[in-house]
């Protein structure tokens, strides 16, 4: 099912989706290598700590009924964020990545703001990641559940419940943007999670997440600090 949303964003819900990995020559990164590697050098002189390796990008996105395939290939992440900060519409490939939606017992939603540190500092948004070889699997499966899993647990240090395997998705598009959303329910109140996602951070000089944020209603949504998949997602439930 497919609904136009505000903001451009269209959602589509899935039971299944899947991944692979193909090979591709990128055409709009070749031509444009030196524009990409001077933008790079800016980047990093302004946040030392960011790293060019492999992530995966998409060149299609396929679906039938209720599944979903996309079909990714590998680059370096200094392209990546060149086709966002240029937000250029000639590039020829999507962002598709995966994440955790963590609802609370008390009918509450937790994002989390992005670090001083990150590419994407002082955004606020879902525990997720750009896919990258980590989700590769044997036969080049591109595991889309489990980099949603991985980045989520990684970042908050939290435990997925029993069942959050089998929850459905929800696909947000906004444009060339793939944010493929699957909702779990914790049986723990907001300020219970933020807690337990703060004493993990504790060990951790520099967490990928600055803090958490609990969203209740529509006026908790932030259009500065929150990115239109977030808020068209977000908007289908308060």
């Amino acid at each position: 099912m497919r609904e136009d949303k505000p903001h451009g964003a269209s959602l589509t819900h899935l039971a299944t989706i899947s991944g692979r990995l193909t090979e591709h020559d990128w055409a709009w990164a070749r031509d444009n290598a030196e524009a990409i590697d001077r933008h790079w050098q800016r980047r990093v002189a302004e946040r030392p700590g960011m790293f060019d390796g492999p992530v995966l990008l998409s060149l299609d996105c396929a679906i039938a009924g209720d599944t979903c395939e996309v079909t990714f290939f590998e680059t370096r992440y200094s392209r990546f964020i060149a086709t966002r900060d240029w937000d250029s519409p000639e590039t020829g490939v999507l962002n598709a990545f995966s994440a955790i939606v963590p609802c609370t017992s008390d009918g509450a939603v937790l994002l989390g703001q992005m670090g001083a540190h990150t590419a994407n500092a002082g955004q606020v948004y879902f525990a997720c990641g750009t896919p990258d070889r980590d989700d590769i699997r044997e036969g080049g499966i591109v595991d889309l559940a489990g980099s949603a899993a991985r980045e989520f647990e990684e970042e908050t240090g939290l435990t997925l419940p029993e069942g959050a395997h089998d929850a459905p998705w929800v696909l947000v598009r906004v444009g060339d943007l793939l944010a493929f959303l699957r909702p779990v329910h914790f049986d723990a109140s907001a300020e219970d999670l933020v807690r337990r996602i703060a004493a993990y951070h504790a060990d951790d000089d520099e967490p990928e997440l600055a803090q958490m944020v609990i969203v209740r209603r529509l006026s908790d949504l932030d259009p500065e600090r929150m990115p239109v998949y977030v808020r068209a997602y977000l908007e289908t439930l308060f």
